[in-house]
């Protein structure tokens, strides 16, 4: 029986290596358009990879594309994060609808009386506690001290609005150039927060810094448009608002009188074409008018 089965390996294994031969025949001529030579395994071979390639093919598109969504069970992206907000509601809710339960089971403990009355131990003994008739609001003599040295210190003060001079300002010598010519509008107003004054001008006018420095900010924003900011010497600091173009950067170096933008009219609140213009001393605002000459 070994022998036999043997024999009967032997034969499938030459028959699947037979050597066949594919022919295409033209029907009307005869004519040999295509032939080849195959075995069996080498066919059996083919089919495999051949399924195997569509299998992997088929696979790979459920897998890596929307379709697999179609396939029944299976659960899309937006489902499970749909399920996933509902589950986060849901715990938030039953959390909410304890510490409200709590909520009315403390009132109504309250109302029923069933809650005692609240007693605490004073950590200072009654024996040295202070009355209001001990307390005494007189000035001591330290206090009245420490009065008099803060008034001395404040009384040199810079105050906004405090019309003082540059020798005042310990500034002597500084020259301010006017950064451009026109009509004030609206003039400094510390009570309203209006900090510097408006020069009314023509669109596109040029605007000049009042003092060497560098460009401390060139940029917009909503309020103010298009700002250009320079730091200048001795804490001095001047801003210049609502123009419609800058033609400094952060960090450029400019000397008094220099171009530095042009008037415009942008920002929220610009109603005109105008420069908006503010001067800073050791972080308090300045009465440019004080200063500057801006009439023609």
């Amino acid at each position: 029986m070994a022998e036999e089965s043997k024999k009967d390996k032997k034969k499938l294994l030459s028959k699947l290596k037979n050597r066949y031969r594919l022919v295409l025949v033209n029907d009307l001529t005869f004519d040999e358009r295509f032939s080849a030579y195959l075995t069996p395994l080498n066919v059996l071979a083919a089919v495999a990879v051949v399924f195997f390639s569509i299998t992997f093919l088929v696979v790979a598109v459920i897998v890596l594309t929307p379709l697999k969504e179609y396939i029944p069970g299976y659960s899309d992206s937006q489902t499970r994060i749909r399920a996933l907000r509902t589950a986060v509601q849901a715990d938030s809710l039953a959390e909410s609808q304890r510490i409200y339960a709590q909520y009315f089971e403390n009132i109504s403990r309250v109302l029923s009386g069933e809650v005692e009355i609240d007693t605490v131990t004073p950590e200072v003994p009654a024996d040295r506690r202070i009355t209001s008739d001990e307390l005494s609001l007189d000035i001591s003599a330290a206090d009245s001290i420490l009065r008099r040295q803060i008034e001395r210190e404040e009384r040199f003060a810079l105050s906004p609005g405090a019309g003082l001079s540059p020798a005042e300002l310990g500034l002597p010598g500084v020259f301010f150039f006017t950064p451009l010519r026109g009509f004030v509008s609206s003039s400094f107003d510390a009570a309203i927060g209006h900090y510097g004054v408006d020069i009314a001008a023509n669109e596109g006018e040029s605007v000049s810094a009042v003092y060497d420095g560098t460009v401390l900010m060139a940029s917009y924003t909503v309020d103010g448009g298009y700002v250009i900011q320079i730091q200048h010497p001795n804490n001095l600091v001047s801003v210049y608002k609502h123009n419609s173009a800058l033609l400094k950067k952060v960090g450029d170096r400019v000397e008094a009188g220099e171009i530095i933008s042009m008037v415009g009219n942008t920002g929220e609140y610009s109603d005109g074409p105008h420069l908006h213009f503010e001067l800073w001393y050791n972080g308090s605002p300045l009465n440019p008018q004080e200063f500057i000459a801006f009439s023609a």
